[in-house]
């Protein structure tokens, strides 16, 4: 057994979820089950350098962890030549500068989405990396979550028939910051930080609907602020310039329709977080982070509209739940094991810049069309 240590600097993960999903349930999990085995015989070691502007953070994070290496000075450390990998999980508006800088200094690129704060810098980003030759990729998540990896499976299997439609729900009440402190960054509220629901949420939209559908292309959406003002860390009010919620439309390719709702202003009355229904013609799914339940053809009840008499029929449990089949690691762990795989021995891989642009692309589109109030094409980038 050979061991291949690659050393990877870690830029933003103070942050809640650089830390936790990235380092700790990630890297750090690898780490803890003694590497990551390659066919050959080969460990990969992940050995992660801690980037960040605050040495209090950065120390203590380190200590915690029990790692040797941080730095506030980002030039210092993509000049070492020991350094392979850039990963970038800051705020939005840091990311672009960063990237380029990682670009020149010739490391291979990771980073958190969305790409850029435009269109036209994220594929600036694209291009720059392609040209340096450097191996680059885009966090997409939301693809290996157990609830969307059991609904691949069933799209891949001809379970639905001709699909007709996908209707999405995400979001939870973000509190205001006022009263109870709220679970996200005061930056998400804030349109000139890079902020919004729409910016930060369909660049998700936008490959998983890709990935398992079909590519986007039209896009009509209402972005709204429902709560204009808020409270920041330190319990100073601010407004709240950034959209808070997204209700959108979109057509993918093959004529199916998705509706995918957005909002850091919704209570949550569903089994997840996040839950995706789709509807063909032989059969219904829905799918949330873990779970997925289904309803076949064969076994679809017939409801009667009377809206004269209470309802008895138990629709809810009228469904059957997806076995796992399988065992799902953390999903940000499993892009991370295809990612190093990549970069080590040319591993498969298809989640780059460029497919992180069209997240961005999308992201732009949908604040257009609200702004205009129509609905838009999406053009299929690099044609």
């Amino acid at each position: 057994m050979t061991r291949r240590t690659v050393r990877i600097a870690m830029n933003g993960v103070t942050g809640r979820m650089g830390h936790h999903q990235h380092l700790v349930r990630s890297l750090l999990a690898l780490r803890d089950q003694g590497g990551l085995p390659l066919d050959d015989g080969t460990v990969i070691w992940p050995e992660p350098v801690l980037v960040g502007r605050s040495p209090q953070k950065l120390r203590a994070l380190a200590e915690r962890h029990g790692l040797p290496e941080w730095s506030c000075d980002l030039d210092a450390v993509l000049a070492d030549d020991t350094v392979e990998i850039y990963f970038d999980a800051q705020v939005t508006a840091a990311r672009e500068e960063a990237v380029r800088k990682a670009v020149a200094a010739g490391k291979h690129l990771y980073v958190e989405k969305p790409t850029a704060s435009s269109l036209a810098g994220a594929l600036e980003l694209a291009r720059l990396a392609q040209e340096a030759g450097v191996k680059n990729g885009v966090v997409q998540d939301k693809l290996f979550l157990p609830g969307l990896r059991k609904l691949r499976r069933l799209v891949e299997g001809g379970f639905f028939g001709r699909i007709l439609s996908v209707r999405g729900e995400f979001g939870y009440w973000v509190f205001e910051g006022d009263w109870q402190q709220a679970q996200r960054p005061s930056w998400n509220y804030r349109a000139e930080d890079g902020g919004g629901i729409t910016a930060d949420m369909f660049p998700h939209w936008e490959y998983v609907l890709h990935e398992l559908f079909g590519p986007v292309r039209t896009v009509q959406a209402q972005l709204t602020t429902h709560l204009p003002r808020r409270w920041d860390e330190s319990g100073t009010p601010y407004d709240a310039t950034a959209d808070d919620a997204a209700y959108a439309v979109f057509q993918l390719a093959g004529g199916i329709v998705a509706q995918l709702n957005s909002s850091w202003a919704v209570r949550v009355h569903r089994d997840e977080l996040v839950e995706f229904q789709v509807d063909g013609t032989e059969g219904s799914a829905v799918a949330g982070l873990r779970g997925c339940r289904v309803q076949h053809r064969s076994v679809t009840p017939r409801p009667v509209w009377n809206p004269d008499l209470p309802v008895t029929e138990p629709f809810r449990a009228q469904w059957q739940e997806v076995p796992d089949n399988a065992d799902f690691a953390n999903g940000f762990k499993a892009q991370w094991e295809l990612f190093l795989r990549h970069v080590v021995r040319d591993g498969p891989w298809r989640w780059d810049l460029a497919a992180g642009a069209r997240g961005v692309q999308l992201a732009e589109l949908g604040a257009r069309s609200s702004a205009e109030g129509r609905r838009l094409d999406v053009p299929e980038l690099g044609r």
